[in-house]
This record gives structure tokens, sequence and C-alpha cells, in this order.
């Protein structure tokens, strides 16, 4: 497709800008933080976009400012000009890690932080000092949505869903194991699935619900277990299975990890469960980025099957 010249040259870059600001933060207030300007120029903007568009683009409702059908059609779009402006124009065709000043922003899930982020933060300190990480829990539904909208930079976690223009790479496979302390049940590893079922369950969920994967797995067999507990993240995990005549199915690196720090046991869990893969998902729109191929590279060096230790 041929430049049109003439009508692009009506638009302001910055107008751009100002619109992915906008369709990420959904807020006037916070669009102009994000880019520094003030409020009334950001509303400036808005009312300059609407008109070059045609659309109002960004609705009041009341739960903040809802994007038009217009709006949405627009923001990958957009999005991917910026990107490819930013790396044409604003980056180098090297990337130095020991100079770079750049913050990545990663969705991921509390188990698999524990279980590689030490490693990365090590390794980043070592090798590109200015270089800054921002972690944020995240969905495996949520982390697809963020990487569109510009919210997130990566995702690690099990990503069973992305489109086209998502890019994954496998960083390792796990299994379950079950944690528990044996002086609160009274009984040592391995677990039968008569004392699996007779203890009360721990179960990590970000969404509003007592059923998982073992639970499925259960009602295959026409059984059942008691959740005495859920909770979105595993911090308090340990100090509950140490204290309570509890138990929990988790991914088995983080149980490592937690019956030696805390002087639990581990033991297979008596009904089949399938493993799982953790893997980055990123978008198409950073796979040639210099930095972001840097950090991808280092991540998976030191997340391997042979190497990575909790």
């Amino acid at each position: 497709m041929d430049i049109d010249h003439t009508n692009l040259s009506r638009l302001d870059l910055n107008l751009l800008v100002a619109f992915d600001a906008l369709l990420s933060e959904r807020s006037v207030t916070r669009a102009a933080s994000r880019i520094g300007l003030g409020q009334s120029a950001m509303s400036h903007n808005l009312a300059r976009l609407r008109r070059l568009f045609d659309d109002e683009l960004l609705t009041r409702s009341s739960d903040g400012m809802r994007p038009t059908p217009r709006a949405l059609a627009l923001a990958e779009p957009v999005r991917n000009a910026l990107r490819t402006v930013q790396s044409a124009v604003l980056e180098s065709g090297t990337f130095n890690p020991a100079t770079a000043e750049r913050v990545f922003r990663i969705g991921i899930a509390d188990s698999i932080e524990v279980a590689i982020m030490p490693a990365v933060i090590e390794r980043i300190l070592s090798l590109a000092p200015g270089v800054s990480i921002r972690l944020r829990p995240a969905n495996r539904i949520d982390v697809v949505e963020e990487l569109d909208t510009g919210q997130l930079d990566l995702g690690i976690g099990v990503f069973e869903q992305g489109h086209v223009h998502h890019f994954r790479r496998q960083l390792y496979t796990d299994n379950f194991l079950c944690l528990f302390s044996p002086e609160q049940l009274g009984v040592s590893a391995p677990l039968s699935l008569e004392d699996y079922l007779r203890f009360p369950h721990i179960l990590t969920s970000l969404a509003d619900d007592t059923r998982g994967v073992v639970d499925e797995a259960l009602a295959k067999q026409k059984l059942r277990r008691r959740v005495v507990m859920t909770t979105p993240g595993f911090l308090a995990v340990p100090f509950v299975v140490r204290r309570a005549p509890v138990l929990i199915t988790m991914p088995s690196r983080l149980a490592h990890y937690f019956a030696d720090a805390f002087s639990l046991a581990t033991s297979p869990v008596p009904i089949d469960l399938p493993r799982f893969t953790i893997s980055l998902l990123w978008h198409g729109s950073f796979n040639r980025d210099l930095s972001h191929t840097w950090l991808r590279q280092t991540i998976a060096s030191l997340v391997s099957e042979d190497s990575l230790e909790l």
C-alpha cells in the first residue's frame, strides 16, 4: 500500500501515543500521568482524537471509561504502529545489558515466581544493573489480554491459549506433589488414596472457585475431597500446613522447596494428574526487540530442566 502523505500529514504521532495510553489506562488522569502530561492537555488530546476518528472512543460508565467498538478495533493496529516506530527510530541496532536501562513488566503466578525469580534477579543484577523487573500476579487468561493491551511485556506460566501474534517458548515441565506435615496428620509418605480423601485440603486459585484439576480427576472416579481453605497464592500455605491437619496438592518444585524450608513432607499424589508445561509468552511486536530477546534468553538459560534448582 502506498503512503498517503497528504492525509497522514494531518496526523500528529503524539495523538497516537495519547490514544494508546488512554486505551491502556481507561482514565484521562492516569493516561496523562503515564506520558507526563497535565490532565487538561490529555483531555484536549482526547477531544482531538474524537474529531480525528469521528467517534467518542471512550465513554463514561459506572466502572470508569469504557472504549467504544471503534476504539477497540483501533487499539491493536495503533499499538503495533507505535512499537514499529519505537523499534526503528528510538532503539539502536545493538543492546548492551551492562549499560541498558529498561523496565520489564512480567505477569507470573507466585508459585513460578518462587521457583525462578531468585536466579533471574541474581543474573540481572550481575549483568544488567540498569534493568528492573516489575512483577504482577496474573492468571493465564488475563496475561493474554494484558500482553495485547501493552500492560505486560512478558508472561510466564501455563498457557493453553493465545493468538497468531503471540510467541511462546517452553521453559520446563512439572508435575504435582502433596505437601503435608507428618506430625499434624499422623501419617507418612506415600499417602494412600484413603488418607488423601480423609484429610481436608487447601486449594490455590485466582478464581473464586473451589474446584481444580484435582477435583476433576476425582470426579472421574466418583470421589470428592473436602476443601477447607482457598487462597489466591502460596504465601500462607506452608505456615498453615505446618500448624493444621491439612494437605495441599501443588507444583512439585515449589513443594520440595517448602518441604525443605519448613520441615514438611511430600508425597506422590495417589490419583493420576496431568503434567503441565511452564512457558514464556509474549506479543509478536516484541519478537525482534533486542532487549526483550536478551531477557527471554536469560530466563530460558537459567530455567532449564537441568539447571534450575530450588
